[in-house]
């Protein structure tokens, strides 16, 4: 294995989640079925593909030892005060900021219309360096 292809993303409305995701995460459109689309951040960054169904569960679990909800996906961004408040300009349900007073690390959590818990986060791990925003 080399790198994670793709993160599947199960929808109610396609059209609905395409306008969501490309506007409130400025990802690209790079493909639109009836059923399903590709969005991207870059062609070095995993896609996001979002598959229309009638069931949706929403992606998230609480972690035991914490009681914290967890996202299973976080997206990166340098700014986490700026993209929160952008998200909450755009009336995105949004979660409270935390960061960790001696590094500045953190995140917040948000919901997609679907319900989807989703999280944003500074954090930027080793060897993704070339995927920092500019």
């Amino acid at each position: 294995m080399e790198h994670i292809a793709t993160i599947e993303i199960p929808v109610k409305n396609l059209k609905e989640s395409i306008e969501w995701y490309t506007k409130h995460l400025e990802l690209t459109c790079v493909f639109e079925g009836e059923t399903n689309a590709m969005l991207s951040f870059h062609t070095n960054s995993p896609t996001i593909f979002l598959v229309q169904t009638e069931e949706v569960n929403s992606i998230s679990f609480l972690n035991s030892y914490t009681g914290v909800k967890h996202s299973i996906i976080d997206f990166y961004t340098a700014d986490l005060s700026e993209f929160r408040q952008q998200l909450i300009e755009e009336e995105v349900e949004v979660g409270e900021l935390k960061v960790h007073p001696e590094n500045g690390m953190g995140g917040f959590g948000f919901t997609d219309p679907n319900g989807h818990s989703l999280s944003a986060t500074n954090v930027m791990h080793e060897g993704q360096e070339e995927f920092k925003q500019k």
